[in-house]
């Protein structure tokens, strides 16, 4: 992870980012990908002891406030093990037309690997204050709301929003930072 793009200070503090498909193609339209996030994510908070203060999985990226004992390298984790898992079940459904565009997209320099799954980068921002880690939860729960999906960002299934208005979410949350 030695790009600019990726740097993360504070290796131990939570952060805003955000993870996008690469050309932004709409993959997380299918419970099976979003279970893949979900997987990868609850394997982490035991594994990376990932904290997760907010969360939003739209069809081409989602955002997070995340913490970690290793930022960097559980973000690396998480990158990699969802890129592998989606293609592989992208090949096993033989959805070519997204495959092909996964290829033809891909950056030049990744001639390690056949395809690219996510954009590089994650546009990491520090949360450097209450004020800032509530402005931030508003703009990830409201995401959705904004796109025009639903009318009440606690409708979106693929967000942390329902935890934060007292019910239970699909994976765990900290509420408490």
């Amino acid at each position: 992870m030695g790009r600019s793009r990726y740097k993360i200070i504070e290796l131990t503090h939570p952060h805003f980012i955000t993870c996008t498909v690469l050309h932004w193609i709409p993959i997380f339209t299918r419970t099976e990908t979003t279970d893949i996030i979900y997987e990868s994510l609850r394997y982490l908070q035991k594994s990376d002891n990932l904290k997760i203060y907010a969360y939003v999985i739209l069809e081409n990226h989602l955002h997070l406030i995340i913490s970690s004992d290793n930022l960097p390298k559980t973000v690396q984790s998480f990158k990699k093990y969802t890129a592998r898992r989606i293609l592989d079940l992208l090949r096993s459904k033989n959805v070519t037309t997204i495959l092909e565009q996964l290829k033809f997209y891909k950056k030049a320099h990744k001639d390690d690997r056949e395809y690219q799954f996510w954009q590089e980068g994650i546009a990491p921002k520090l949360i450097q204050s209450e004020e800032m880690m509530i402005e931030r939860i508003n703009y990830i729960h409201n995401n959705p709301l904004k796109r025009g999906y639903v009318d009440d960002p606690i409708h979106w299934r693929y967000s942390s929003a329902k935890n934060y208005d007292g019910n239970d979410g699909l994976i765990e949350i900290e509420r408490v930072w």
